[in-house]
Formats: structure tokens, C-alpha cells, sequence
């Protein structure tokens, strides 16, 4: 890794990849891929963190991820026998990250999969499909509605309220959502496809949990950890520990998805909202934001300004809102610094990104974030993402493809380290 400080220029331009993170010893659990979820970073990354902490000579009992999102860093921590602390302001992800995190006793989930099954098949209440949310009818055929609506009852009936084992059950139900959607088949956006036949739902959640019952089997020799997820905004949370040993996260990106509306049909089946678009407000990296420009655009670092002030030129909307995000992830530094014990250690992974010609080097700008909130080290290097690598375009729809008439994807990330004391 390359070290950089106050004195040195921020350029990962030549920085060479190091074989330390770009592959993994051994299999990613089955537990990872029981809920779809956009932009996971590799489960292997935590281990190689903790594993990095520990050569530093950093003692390690708290593990963070300030956005936590499904719950990877959250189920390592717990395979490492480590406390965990998570914080995602989306609630769909904390959903499925505590489900990841927990383990169950399998009797019990069989004994409530069985009665969820049961109500279901003797629950014909009539369900009046033209009360429904006017986006789970443009999302829903009627025949479609009406079975869901009927399993989500069974399942509330079924399994005991705020409990681990009803989690399980809507987690299940959430990621059954797509698929009996008339949504477009693995696109990664919004998009409805009139001629897709949506899959049975009583099929669908049953394959659903036998996913899901077989991911967690493979988990029950692990320990049982103290593990805090909250469902909140890292930058005004009351609930952050103070004392974290070791921060892994990956942040979202400028330019990158809007996970409200790629959640939609779950935040609003599962009542965590009335309009899914008013989980965008508060999300860092959200084109939603209002706040003044003109008078908070001066708080940008060197890099962040040099950037915004080339997107300026550009799209005036999206530099305000690249703006925001800057300045979020410089308040995200300082709350990092704050949060971590005396030796402390955070690693990001992170990516640049590319708006009409314009590089938004996300990664330098966190690098001189962090520098500037008061890191006595900065090491970075860069790592393949091998599915990038292979389709490097997204077509319109939002899929990996190898056209290159589409848009580019790059098929690289950086892991950057900040060290709060130089030991």
C-alpha cells in the first residue's frame, strides 16, 4: 500500500494493485446471497481488515460499518467472533443485515414456516385491490396483490411481534417482491416490463426460505456476539459507540444508485413509509437534497472544489449535488476520527466514478478528507472487481454488458486505511 500525508499529492492514478485485496482464500457463505442488494463489496474484505489491523498491532473487539447496508462487515464480525456496531438509513437494509447477523434455532423456523404456510392457504379474505398504494397496483396485478397481501397477514399473524424470527419471514417475503413484480427481470433500475409473467408467490417464498433455511445452517457453529444495528443517518445518529477498534465500510457513491427507489416495492409492502421517495431526503449521496449552495460550497477540500467546480460547467444541478455529498463525506471523516478508539483503524472501500467526461475521484477526496480531520496515516492501493472487469458498460436498463456503446463502468476500486495514531 502507499502511504500519502499532508505533503504528498493525491493522485491514485499510478497506484498499482495489490494482490492482498483482490482475491479470497475461501468460499463466501450462502448467507450473503439470501436477499438481492446492489453494490455489495466482497464478504472477504473484513477478514483481510481485521487480519491488516492485527499486523498493525491494532487490537481489534469492536468492529463498525457506519453504512452497514445488507450486512456484510456485520456477518464477518460475528464469523470472527467480534462486537459489532452498524448504522444504515435505509431500512431495507437493516432489515436483511440483522437477519444476516442473527442465528435461529431451526425447529423454530420450521415450526413457523409451517404455520405461515397453513394461514396462507386457508386465508381467502377478501382484499379490495382499488384501496391499494396506486405504486403496488402500477407494480401488481390484481391476482398478484391479493396472494401477497394475504402471505404478509400469515406472516404477522404467525410469528411474534419486533422478533428475530418475523425478520426472517419479511426478510424472505422483501426479496420474493421483485420476481412477482411486474419489474424488469435483473434490471437495477425502476422499470416496468408489460409482457414479464410474474412468478407464483406461494413458489416464490417457498424456494425463498429454503434459501434461506440452508444459508443459515451453514452459520449455526458460529458464537453468538454482541451485534447493534440501527436504522439511522451516521451523521446525526445519538447511538454511535465511542471506542470502535476497527471501521470497514464501503460509502455510496456520487453518481451511483438512488436505493429508494430500487427498494421501493418492499419499503412500501412492508409500511416503512407512505412514499418511498421520502426515504431519499438524508441519504448521503441522494440527488434529493436542499440546502444553501451559494453559502456551503466554500467548505469544499482542494479536490472536492476542483471537482464540483469542473461539473459546474457542465450540469449545474448534478455539481450541487456532488457538492453535497463532498461535504457529507467530510463530516463522515470527522465523525470516523471521533468514534475510534485511541490505536483505531478505518478502511473504506471506494470507487471513482465519471459524469459526462467529468472524473469524480471520489477516493483522492476521501483521502484528503480524512487527512484533513486528523489521520496521522493515509495508505491506499487498488483492487479489480472482476464482474466490472468482464462487462466493464451498463446498458439503459442498468445491466452489465460488454456493448460499449453503453456507459463505462469502471473496473476498479481503491482501499483506503486511515490510521488514527502513527503506532
Amino acid at each position: 500500500m502507499q502511504r500519502f500525508s499532508n505533503r504528498t499529492k493525491l493522485d491514485f492514478s499510478k497506484l498499482k494493485r495489490d494482490p492482498y485485496w483482490d482475491s479470497q482464500s475461501e468460499l463466501e457463505s450462502p448467507i450473503h446471497r439470501i436477499h438481492g442488494y446492489p453494490a455489495k463489496f466482497p464478504a472477504f474484505l473484513t477478514t483481510q481488515s481485521l487480519q491488516f489491523a492485527k499486523a498493525q498491532g491494532i487490537r481489534v473487539d469492536l468492529v463498525a460499518d457506519i453504512f452497514c447496508g445488507c450486512g456484510t462487515t456485520a456477518f464477518e464480525a460475528r464469523r470472527n467472533n467480534k462486537s459489532f456496531w452498524g448504522c444504515d438509513i435505509n431500512p431495507i437494509a437493516t432489515l436483511i443485515a440483522r437477519t444476516k447477523s442473527e442465528s435461529f434455532q431451526e425447529r423454530r423456523l420450521q415450526n413457523y414456516f409451517k404455520h405461515i404456510m397453513l394461514a396462507h392457504q386457508r386465508n381467502r379474505s377478501r382484499i379490495d385491490y382499488n384501496k391499494a398504494p396506486e405504486r403496488l397496483q402500477y407494480w401488481f396485478p390484481k391476482h398478484q396483490y391479493t396472494e401477497l397481501a394475504r402471505l404478509q397477514t400469515s406472516i404477522l399473524e404467525q410469528t411474534p411481534p419486533s422478533s428475530k424470527y418475523r425478520d426472517f419471514f419479511l426478510c424472505a417475503f422483501s426479496n420474493i417482491l421483485k420476481p412477482t413484480s411486474r419489474w424488469l427481470t435483473k434490471s437495477i433500475k425502476p422499470q416496468l416490463d408489460p409482457q414479464k409473467i410474474p412468478t407464483s408467490v406461494t413458489n416464490a417464498f417457498e424456494q425463498q426460505v429454503a434459501l434461506m433455511f440452508k444459508a443459515t445452517s451453514k452459520t449455526r457453529g458460529l458464537q453468538k456476539t454482541n451485534s447493534q444495528i440501527v436504522t439511522d443517518n451516521f451523521l446525526t445518529t445519538t447511538s454511535t459507540p465511542i471506542g470502535i477498534d476497527l471501521v470497514v465500510t464501503s460509502p455510496p457513491y456520487v453518481t451511483s444508485y438512488e436505493y429508494a427507489d430500487l427498494h421501493q416495492l418492499s419499503t412500501l409492502w412492508l409500511g416503512y413509509c407512505q412514499d418511498y421517495r421520502s426515504l431519499r431526503m438524508g441519504s448521503i449521496g441522494s440527488l434529493y437534497h436542499s440546502y444553501n449552495f451559494n453559502r456551503r460550497w466554500k467548505n469544499l477540500n482542494v479536490i472536492g472544489n476542483r471537482i464540483v467546480s469542473s461539473l459546474f460547467a457542465t450540469d449545474r444541478g448534478k455539481a450541487r449535488s456532488v457538492a453535497k455529498y463532498f461535504l457529507d463525506m467530510q463530516c463522515v471523516t470527522k465523525r470516523v476520527y471521533d468514534s475510534l478508539s485511541k490505536h483505531g483503524m478505518a478502511v473504506f472501500i471506494i470507487g471513482n466514478t465519471e459524469y459526462k467526461n467529468v472524473r469524480v475521484t471520489n477516493a483522492e477526496h476521501l483521502a484528503e478528507s480524512l487527512l484533513k480531520t486528523g489521520f496521522r496515516q493515509v495508505l491506499a492501493s487498488k483492487r479489480k472487481i472482476s464482474q466490472k472487469t468482464l462487462t466493464p458498460y451498463r446498458d439503459d436498463k442498468g445491466r452489465f454488458t460488454t456493448d460499449s456503446s453503453g456507459r463505462h463502468v469502471y473496473a476498479e476500486e481503491f482501499i483506503i486505511v486511515a490510521k488514527k495514531s502513527a503506532r
